[in-house]
């Protein structure tokens, strides 16, 4: 499939069939994301593809259990909203696949020639760490459409992130990231409408 196409294609996949992914697909995707830009190339992420269903159960129930740990206001709406919220951070648990990212924070040259903190120089350069995990993060994204499967990014799962480390075995340095639920696509799915190219594109000549 060609570029354009994937692109125009690609869409967030939240329901999918129950059928499994050859390993030698996810070994495929993660290989296209490892080829992603990272600065000033460290690589920093190690991907973890999990397709056993009884751990990716035991994610989604600690995600919910700290959704619950949530103060709310009590309304009948707060409650339908977390009923909703808990859905997308829980649906992973039924996608035949999810790559789970995590990376080792990068430590900047500056770092070793001037008084201030590693956290203070990621701020200031606006964390291209992060900036890093989402390049190998879209890599995933569009080369699950070329390759004919569905995907979605998710980072609500995050809120039990030390948590889902322990389950997934994450060891420091490295910490997670976000997560990608992966698989056939249940439905066909058009992509959101998006602003059109007018509304986006500045020129500075």
């Amino acid at each position: 499939m060609e570029l354009k196409q994937v692109i125009e294609n690609r869409t967030s996949t939240r329901t999918f069939l129950n059928e499994l992914i050859p390993v030698a697909d996810l070994k495929e995707l993660v290989r296209r994301a490892g080829l992603a830009p990272s600065v000033n190339n460290y690589q920093p992420w190690i991907f973890y593809a999990i397709t056993n269903s009884g751990l990716l159960n035991k994610m989604a129930i600690k995600v919910a259990e700290k959704l619950k740990e949530i103060p709310t206001n009590n309304s009948i709406a707060a409650k339908n909203l977390l009923s909703q919220v808990e859905w997308f951070a829980t649906f992973f648990e039924n996608a035949p696949a999810v790559i789970a990212i995590a990376m080792d924070e990068y430590e900047s040259v500056l770092e070793m020639g001037v008084q201030i903190s590693h956290e203070e120089i990621n701020k200031m350069r606006n964390y291209p760490d992060i900036q890093s995990a989402g390049a190998a993060i879209q890599n995933i994204l569009l080369s699950a459409v070329d390759l004919g499967y569905g995907a979605c990014w998710l980072s609500a799962p995050m809120i039990a992130k030390s948590e889902l480390e322990k389950l997934i075995g994450i060891q420091p340095p490295h910490h997670l990231i976000a997560f990608v639920a992966i698989g056939k696509p249940s439905k066909v799915t058009q992509q959101k409408q998006k602003k059109n190219l007018e509304e986006i594109f500045r020129l500075i000549d």
